[in-house]
């Protein structure tokens, strides 16, 4: 009776342990890749060079992953694939559905994306440079 409960609890440990790490790991040369949002115009990067498909796991057993580390996974893929071409700028073109998820890849050089005009909303300030930034230091 006893093994059979520390049976059980292991397993119980393991499905709730299990759907949090991270099991993809980011290449050095996937690190220079841009990702930008899906709302990005990318009309100043020319046309699509490639379209990337990436897939993980987003169950474990009968447990669901967390969406968010699903995600990241998934950009993470599409980074490391990218890392091989010519693109330097992922876009999805998808949303992550069952673990699948797409990306175009783009070669912007400096030429930030621009988030779409009808995507901003009139209360978003226009973005800042890093000089704009107020610092003000902790007290003792």
């Amino acid at each position: 009776m006893r093994t059979f409960v520390r049976a059980v609890a292991t397993a119980v440990a393991l499905a709730a342990v299990l759907p949090a790490c991270t099991w993809v790991k980011i290449e050095p040369e996937a690190k220079a890749i841009r990702v930008v949002d899906a709302a990005a115009e990318m009309g100043s990067c020319g046309r699509m060079l490639s379209e990337i498909s990436v897939s993980v796991r987003d169950r474990v057993g009968f447990v669901d992953r967390s969406a968010l580390k699903v995600r990241d996974e998934l950009e993470t893929l599409a980074r490391n694939q990218a890392a091989g071409g010519e693109g330097d700028t992922l876009k999805p073109l998808s949303e992550p559905l069952n673990g699948e998820q797409r990306f175009g890849t783009w070669r912007c050089g400096s030429a930030a994306p621009q988030r779409a005009a009808a995507q901003r909303s009139p209360a978003q300030p226009e973005s800042s440079s890093f000089e704009d930034v107020e610092v003000i230091p902790l007290g003792d």
